[in-house]
């Protein structure tokens, strides 16, 4: 299909879609769902999450304070150390910190956001984060319809659920500490979050499209990968495995049993739903999202649950894909120290390359088959490679 079809195909498409809106209003703090950070690759079954590089975390320092360029949030570099759900509370709002004085604890989504799933113990990037004693982090937002338990988010790359009783200063064993977020601009409200059509449901908070409907059955990680790889659905074929932050973002804390919209998504009830991240320590497990309450935790890739779809990120090219086609691309060496092929095994009409911000940097018409970079400087890439009207996204370590 020519691009210019491709154009027309899709136009169509969108303008044949009835939507519905099924939400009210909500503010949008964030101004991009981040990346999980993770970029090592755990499998050869395309489709895991080193696989997209969507969004890569990007933070800029700032003595006590540190901006996360992709969210626009100003986080706090050191967290204020172990204390209460309601010490953090106050804590908060009477810091003064880089000058501003409307610090707040985030909530479990901006929370989140900030987690490295590359690394554990603690799951940060302490190049820009202070390390600490910190087992667990304080959200600002209690369990519905329990306020003796908060969210929280976890040194391991979780989040979940706790009794504010766990806490030391609260007679417990464990660490919380807090960390302080501020707003650099005044956050947006959304007046639909999600908008559904009778085959996709659109999220206005991150741009994403999911399959309101479950796998048939439970399938094992790596099944998961290939089903959601090979999906074609509603004139789409560039459907993929969520990561564990896409994953999470769907989640609606105000909700439990099951935690996600019975009317957004009415086939899912309370499931355990694969991500496509893995556990940088334990890489025989994967995350996985509980909707039962709505927590993020892990299991053996063999294991067998249930598996929803996600799309967005990169535009799709074609309606049809060839999964067997897309996957047949390699770079090497990878990772480089500059100096980088790729090889496929048609030729490559376009080559596009982007930055770890996701700003186009070269864009090339190989019309072949070997095609060897020019050099770049240390950093992370997104490479995205379009053949037969077919388009595939790798990941490019320089070091």
């Amino acid at each position: 299909m020519s691009l210019l079809n491709t154009i027309k195909y899709y136009g169509l498409l969108v303008l044949s879609m009835v939507f519905v809106n099924v939400s009210a209003q909500v503010l949008k703090t964030m101004k991009h769902l981040p990346g999980t950070g993770q970029l090592k690759s755990y499998t050869n079954t395309f489709g895991e999450n080193a696989d997209y590089q969507f969004y890569n975390p990007y933070f800029i320092a700032n003595g006590k304070t540190v901006l996360d360029t992709v969210t626009g949030l100003l986080w706090q570099v050191t967290d204020g150390g172990e204390m209460t759900f309601a010490q953090a509370k106050m804590y908060c709002d009477t810091l003064t910190l880089g000058g501003y004085s409307d610090w707040r604890l985030p909530n479990p989504h901006e929370a989140f956001s900030i987690l490295n799933h590359d690394v554990t113990n603690p799951a940060i990037d302490v190049n820009y984060f202070t390390k600490t004693a910190a087992e667990y982090w304080w959200s600002g937002t209690q369990q519905v319809g329990d306020p003796s338990k908060v969210w929280c988010t976890n040194a391991g790359g979780g989040i979940g659920n706790h009794p504010i009783s766990e806490t030391i200063s609260a007679g417990g064993a464990k660490k919380f500490h807090v960390r302080a977020v501020r707003d650099v601009q005044a956050p947006k409200t959304i007046q639909t979050q999600w908008v559904q059509t009778n085959q996709m449901v659109y999220d206005s908070l991150t741009q994403l499209y999911w399959t309101p409907f479950l796998s048939s059955d439970t399938l094992t990680w790596e099944q998961a990968l290939t089903y959601a790889e090979q999906l074609t659905h509603a004139g789409y074929s560039d459907w993929r495995l969520p990561n564990i932050k896409e994953l999470q973002s769907i989640n609606d804390e105000s909700r439990l049993n099951p935690s996600l919209s019975p009317v957004v998504f009415p086939q899912v009830g309370v499931k355990s739903i694969w991500s496509s991240s893995s556990l940088p320590n334990q890489t025989t497990k994967a995350w996985y999202l509980d909707t039962k309450f709505g927590i993020t935790t892990y299991k053996t890739k063999t294991n067998r649950t249930w598996v929803l779809c996600v799309r967005g990120g990169t535009p799709p090219v074609s309606a049809i894909q060839s999964s067997a086609l897309l996957n047949k691309v390699n770079l090497y060496p990878n990772p480089s120290h500059g100096y980088v092929k790729v090889h496929m095994d048609h030729p490559m009409q376009k080559l596009s390359v982007y930055d770890q911000m996701g700003r186009l940097l070269f864009q090339f018409q190989p019309n072949a088959n070997v095609f060897e970079l020019p050099i770049l400087s240390k950093g992370l890439y997104t490479l995205r490679i379009h053949t037969e009207g077919f388009q595939t996204t790798k990941c490019l370590i320089i070091e």
